[in-house]
């Protein structure tokens, strides 16, 4: 079976124009690639927020992936790929004429790097064990997506990539009817920065209504710039071009592309800042956008009310165990990291891991305060006015345990998207899928498509609920070969976080303050405070 021009099941009309997409006969899926949901962002529309795409004539064939977003590749030979017009989506479902639930998926890749078709988000597996229709988006990325320039001027949008995500759910609301999805029940999903970017979009007021279930997978919820930690990476990027501190955002524009994103990967490679958990690209309190810290958002009741599922890996930082040989420099480094956010409990924190006495503890702290800690934050509100799970996976193959890798981060991709072999760290496995896996991968579909389906997984995985007099409350669902329920896991670790401020990084750093006010001849604000308080 193949698309062809007459082929209403292939040939589908859009607002921009007609596509023509095809028929996958390895997976039995039809699939429609690089379709365009906004218009160019190069040039004078670098760095603002996205137009809709550009209308076009006749067919659009719909048959081959678009480029990535501009990125660079990190390794030896400097190579960026991508393209800065980059605004296109890919659409999967199964061969049938049903109407189905909607799921959109934004990619991970620390808000540097990732595509709509990387091979383990392509979603043929997933959209066919769902019988779902399935999303992929490519948006801006790194310094042309996540870094706020209105330090240096007002002629912008503090996160194009937040826009760009917008833009696609309102082109979706538009037509995802034409293949076969119903835009009345739209749930947006993503893993790492992509779980983040769902976070993003539950607490930014233009996306109100746009979808209807959200699901974050190990989402770094705290990782957002303060105007600070903008100015400071702006001030970075412009030292590194070797342009004028007097630049502007015109000369940004006219700059070339590549260049700025090659030396936005220097930033982030190069830098002192990242033991500070301070990376260079990450959406901006912006007021508007983004109008406060999700924490704060989510805890003052003002995230979009909708049925949530968040969960981490058991191993998510596991690589850790192998950077810092003695007690004294686990500890240095973890006093480093914690500090700039809230110097006066780092101490509480030390105390619930052990003081980092062990490789693990210390693994285990900076996956916490990256991944778990401000997730558990998240669901603790979230609980108040959404039905909420939470999760943990904690599946790894006989391989992975043997390294002391276990569930790394981005491992629970392979059995929500149903491919043994879809990261290149799967691809440690020599022999085949590893034994477990395809239990696994039928258990979280069946409690994912459960949720595309009816908004709440199955009967087996009860509500991350309220402590009552018989049980302690906080009902998670641990997948590993099988599924179990724990009831408030690693409790006294939770209690530390919960008195630890995450919100405001850089309230201890007045150096950065000083160089920046000398630099830009300007004075920053510290954290804004709420009306409400």
């Amino acid at each position: 079976m193949s698309g062809t021009a007459g082929d209403p099941a292939f040939d589908v009309p859009t607002t921009s124009g007609r596509v023509r997409g095809m028929y996958h006969g390895r997976t039995g899926v039809r699939t429609w690639r690089g379709i365009p949901y906004g218009g160019p962002t190069s040039g004078n529309d670098r760095f603002r927020a996205p137009r809709p795409a550009e209308p076009w004539r006749g067919v659009r064939d719909a048959t081959r992936f678009a480029p990535p977003a501009l990125q660079g590749t990190y390794g030896w030979k400097d190579a960026v790929v991508g393209t800065e017009d980059c605004l296109t989506l890919d659409i999967v479902r199964p061969d049938t004429e049903d109407v189905l639930p909607v799921v959109v998926n934004f990619h991970g890749g620390t808000f540097v790097t990732g595509a709509s078709n990387e091979r383990v988000l392509r979603g043929y597996y997933l959209s066919r064990a769902t019988d779902v229709v399935y999303v992929s988006v490519n948006f801006r990325l790194g310094v042309l997506g996540y870094l706020d320039f209105r330090s240096i001027g007002n002629d912008c949008d503090a996160n194009p990539a937040l826009w760009d995500q917008i833009l696609a759910l309102r082109w979706l609301r538009a037509n995802i009817a034409n293949f076969g999805g119903d835009p009345r029940r739209v749930t947006i999903m993503g893993e790492s920065a992509g779980g983040a970017a769902v976070v993003h979009l539950m607490c930014a007021p233009a996306a109100r209504g746009l979808f209807h279930g959200a699901v974050a997978q190990s989402p770094p919820s705290a990782s957002v710039h303060s105007r600070l930690q903008a100015a400071m990476w702006v001030r970075r990027l412009i030292d590194g071009m070797g342009m004028s501190h007097l630049s502007t955002l015109d000369d940004l524009r006219a700059a070339d592309a590549a260049d700025l994103v090659r030396v936005g990967q220097s930033m982030l490679l190069n830098s002192k800042e990242l033991v500070q958990l301070n990376t260079s690209f990450m959406p901006t309190v912006d007021g508007v956008s983004l109008p406060e810290h999700p924490i704060d958002t989510f805890e003052r009741g003002r995230q979009a009310p909708v049925p949530l599922i968040i969960g981490t890996n058991s191993g998510e930082a596991s690589f850790a165990k192998a950077l810092y040989q003695t007690t004294k420099q686990r500890q240095k480094a973890a006093r480093r990291a914690l500090a700039v956010y809230d110097p006066d409990n780092v101490h509480r924190v030390l105390e619930a891991y052990g003081q980092v006495g062990g490789r693990a503890d210390f693994a285990d702290l900076i996956a916490d305060a990256v991944f778990w800690a401000p997730s558990v934050m998240l669901a603790t509100a979230h609980r108040r006015v959404a039905p909420t799970w939470m999760y943990r996976f904690e599946y790894a193959s006989e391989t992975m345990r043997r390294l002391g890798l276990g569930a790394m981060h981005t491992a629970d991709l392979l059995a929500v998207f149903g491919d043994p072999f879809g990261t290149r760290a799967s691809r440690i496995e020599l022999f085949g899928p590893p034994q477990g896996f395809e239990e696994v991968s039928e258990l979280m579909q069946y409690h994912w498509g459960n949720f595309f389906h009816t908004g709440k997984p199955g009967p087996e995985w009860p509500v991350y609920g309220f402590r009552s007099d018989e049980r302690p409350g906080r009902a998670t669902a641990v997948f590993d070969r099988n599924l179990r329920i724990e009831l408030d896991p690693k409790s006294e670790q939770r209690l530390a976080w919960e008195s630890f401020d995450m919100r405001e990084w850089g309230s201890s750093r007045d150096d950065v303050m000083e160089m920046l006010a000398e630099y830009f001849g300007i004075d920053l604000p510290g954290p804004e405070v709420d009306d409400d308080e």
